[in-house]
């Protein structure tokens, strides 16, 4: 149980960053260092007791990957999606725009290529810091996928919203920040970018099992 409970604490805090810093008007470089930094933080916090996935599609990687067992991974999932509504009704509490947000306008192409990209990097970079054997024990993990969480945010932000994370991409719908019609395009983006990352460190490590 403390696991999952951890997963839904580090998921709400990532969401209710996401919501806080873009609701209250944060601009240019706060909302991904914010979010980037409590990412990192959340794994350091969290990463002992239940792997710091705090992301559906991280989850999925890292049980194709061997590192999550199946009958863990929907509870895992459950966790992340209630912690991210959770958070999202909390920033509605906490954050009253004086304007209601526009959504994002829908762009299929280069937003389901910009979230499948960096969700790729994100799960690529998770396996092999977090779960290779190649790697254990290091104490940089933390700050590596923090930092690429921020590079994505940074890089492609302004083209899909820089989600990366099903369970963030139901917090900004929640939010208006995306409509909620076009939910579909980020979960299959990163579904797939994460299987795909998975399915390529299982390819370059065929060892490391």
């Amino acid at each position: 149980m403390q696991k999952y409970v951890v997963e839904l604490i580090g998921t709400f805090f990532l969401v209710l960053t996401v919501g806080c810093t873009v609701l209250t008007g944060g601009a240019g470089m706060i909302p991904p260092l914010a979010i980037g930094s409590v990412l990192m933080v959340m794994i350091y916090a969290g990463g002992h007791i239940s792997g710091g996935h705090f992301n559906p599609a991280v989850t999925l990687g890292v049980t194709l990957r061997g590192r999550c067992s199946w009958a863990d991974a929907p509870i895992y999932m459950a966790a992340q999606f209630f912690g991210a509504a959770l958070a999202a009704v909390t920033v509605c509490y906490l954050v009253h725009p004086e304007l209601p947000p526009v959504p994002m306008a829908l762009n299929i192409g280069p937003q389901f290529l910009a979230e499948f990209l960096f969700t790729f990097a994100l799960v690529w970079v998770v396996l092999n810091t977090a779960t290779s054997k190649d790697t254990a024990g290091n104490s940089n993990y933390g700050l590596a996928i923090g930092f690429t969480v921020l590079s994505g945010a940074f890089a492609v932000g302004g083209i899909s919203g820089g989600a990366f994370n099903p369970g963030v991409a139901l917090g900004i719908a929640i939010l208006h920040l995306t409509d909620i019609a076009n939910i579909w395009l980020y979960l299959i983006a990163e579904f797939l970018g994460g299987a795909a990352a998975a399915y390529l460190f299982l390819w370059a490590n065929p060892t490391d099992i």
